[in-house]
């Protein structure tokens, strides 16, 4: 009886546990309104050129990605900046962690893939934990002109945070195609999403968001590339941000920077990188490869320092994007958690990380 009882215990704990599973992964696109894109064949997306995105089981193993590895966490608390006055001009970068930032051009400001949640994962209870809280809370953010997403992976769309947004904000969410139906299914109303296939545009308080090209894939559950993937160029005035996702390098950022350069500031993925995964995720070498091709600015790496999602140290992209920059005479900003980068005065990069390393 008692075995019975813990048994039925246990299987209620798990139940409770996944409860908002099927919610997490959203909703599934209407294939008649993604084939108007001329990258949708066959019920799935694809990139340019066909790429790997699954790893070979002779070049990564899941063991090594649960257990192996040295250093993948920081050796002390990462320090965080809090919220800094408001600004009515210029061009200042909000980064809060992973790929998480605010672009504010001269007082009006766009959020780009918010991840508020502890763990990326369709359940709060496991999955990939964060390695530094949020350094300010979503009521710290200013108004907000839109949200806009880069994929539908749960380290750059997250329900929760999508959420509060919905309630806290009348920002318009501007995504790639497909992710539409994740919205809709937790309940964003229709006149506050719009969705784009690469090469087209949306105008929204000055700003213009542009979806362009990345090499990546997408999915929040078994089914692959229902969704598509993007990079993101946000320009206002004179001012403009290039906005890299997650993507592998490819050869069409030169193009990029042509048509929608010169770049103020690019905001770049540089971790969560490794050998059997070159293709959807850059190596720091390959980002400002890609940031050389985009025409330069200032660099602000992304996509690093927050969650543990891949084999190398937690500090490694960072130094290896450093050494690289410094070789080559370009402009870099690396700030805290939480820390404004006003694109016109960054400062000097002062290697905060590598105390904790």
């Amino acid at each position: 009886m008692k075995k019975a009882l813990a048994g039925l215990l246990g299987l209620a704990g798990v139940a409770w546990a996944l409860r908002d599973v099927p919610r997490q992964l959203g909703g599934k696109p209407d294939p008649v309104r993604m084939a108007r894109s001329p990258r949708y064949r066959n019920g799935k997306f694809h990139n340019d050129e066909e790429v790997r995105t699954v790893p070979d089981r002779d070049s990564f193993s899941a063991r090594d990605f649960l257990f192996g590895g040295e250093d993948r966490k920081p050796s002390s608390a990462v320090p965080l900046v809090g919220p800094a006055a408001p600004v009515s001009s210029g061009l200042h970068i909000t980064w809060y962690g992973h790929a998480s930032a605010l672009i504010e051009i001269d007082g009006a400001a766009v959020l780009v893939d918010p991840v508020w949640s502890d763990r990326v994962s369709p359940s709060a209870h496991v999955g990939p934990r964060r390695l530094h809280p949020v350094p300010h809370e979503l009521s710290d953010l200013p108004a907000l002109s839109a949200v806009v997403i880069s994929h539908d992976h749960y380290d750059h769309l997250d329900m929760s945070t999508v959420d509060t947004l919905v309630r806290t904000s009348s920002a318009v969410f501007v995504v790639p195609l497909g992710l539409g139906a994740h919205l809709r299914r937790w309940d964003v109303p229709d006149d506050r999403i719009v969705e784009l296939d690469w090469d087209e545009s949306f105008a929204v308080d000055g700003f213009t968001l542009t979806c362009t090209a990345a090499q990546h894939f997408s999915g929040r559950s078994v089914q692959r590339n229902v969704t598509l993937w993007a990079s993101w160029v946000i320009a206002r005035g004179e001012r403009s941000v290039f906005y890299s996702g997650d993507t592998g390098y490819f050869p069409g950022y030169s193009a990029i920077g042509a048509a929608h350069g010169p770049f103020d500031a690019v905001l770049m993925q540089v971790g969560a990188y490794n050998d059997a995964w070159r293709d959807i995720h850059m190596t720091p070498e390959d980002g400002v490869r890609a940031f050389d091709d985009l025409g330069g600015g200032l660099l602000i790496p992304v996509h690093w320092a927050t969650f543990n999602l891949a084999l190398h140290p937690w500090g490694e992209p960072i130094d290896r994007v450093w050494r690289e920059v410094k070789a080559r005479g370009m402009n870099l900003a690396v700030p805290r958690p939480g820390e404004r980068v006003d694109v016109d005065a960054p400062g000097e990069v002062d290697g905060w990380w590598q105390a904790l390393a």
